[in-house]
């Protein structure tokens, strides 16, 4: 029987593809999460409650005992169909946001050639998680935002996480914590003059949230709302000094 080993590694050109991949279903998977949880708000189920009670009334497709049990299914598919318009239309206005916020990810400055992005300061740098040859998850945390700002070489003093997925088969294993530790040690060892990492955090994805704040990431700032229910995007930041007391 085959032993598998899970190990963090560096980016590699030949993960290029795959991580192109990850991280367009990332920044797309708040889309589904919102749009399952828009479909189970009160108000979401007020209104398909209300709209199969018109169908029904103005079709005259309630139950009725002369059919025996036959009858009583009479509203069930009227009651499903009426679903489809509604849910059409938490997505019609979900979509636009998050599309939004998706393709500033995938504009981002790393994504034209993440190797040499990555490889630019040695705080920075994209790890893979892996199962033996499965896929686990990767993080990506970017030291070089102070660097291309000012054209200057220096020493980065902040630095943010620009991605951050675990698959979900592997989330309630926990390996998302091990990762960011691991990346976070790799940025703070290499670079002593850094302060702060950074992270959007979204009720959204609890797993990556959970993790931020286990890692003693706390609120910076409130960002912009997304969504037809304005889901709030928050900013947390890790500063070195809780980092070290964590880490002693």
């Amino acid at each position: 029987m085959a032993q598998h080993d899970a190990k963090i590694r560096r980016f590699v050109p030949s993960d290029d593809k795959l991580v192109r991949f990850v991280i367009g279903k990332a920044a797309m998977e708040s889309l589904a999460v919102a749009n399952r949880r828009a479909y189970m708000h009160p108000v979401v189920i007020a209104a398909w409650m209300l709209l199969s009670y018109t169908i029904l009334n103005f079709m005259d497709l309630w139950p009725v005992q002369k059919d025996g049990f036959m009858g009583y299914l009479r509203p069930i598919p009227i009651m499903a169909a009426s679903t489809v318009p509604i849910m059409f239309l938490i997505d019609w206005f979900n979509r636009p946001g998050f599309e939004q916020a998706a393709q500033e990810v995938l504009r981002g400055p790393d994504m034209n050639d993440m190797l040499t992005h990555y490889s630019r300061h040695p705080a920075s740098g994209m790890w893979i998680c892996e199962f033996g040859d499965l896929f686990v998850g990767l993080i990506a945390l970017d030291a070089n935002s102070e660097i291309i700002a000012t054209n200057e070489k220096k020493s980065p003093t902040s630095a943010i996480i620009r991605h951050f997925y675990i698959d979900e088969v592997y989330r309630s294993s926990g390996i998302q914590d091990d990762l960011l530790a691991h990346a976070l040690r790799m940025a703070f060892d290499a670079e002593p003059a850094l302060k702060a990492v950074s992270a959007c955090d979204s009720q959204l994805i609890p797993y990556v949230r959970n993790c931020l704040r286990d890692a003693s990431f706390v609120l910076e700032e409130n960002m912009k709302k997304i969504g037809v229910f304005g889901w709030q995007l928050e900013k947390r930041s890790l500063f070195r000094e809780e980092w070290e007391k964590k880490n002693k």
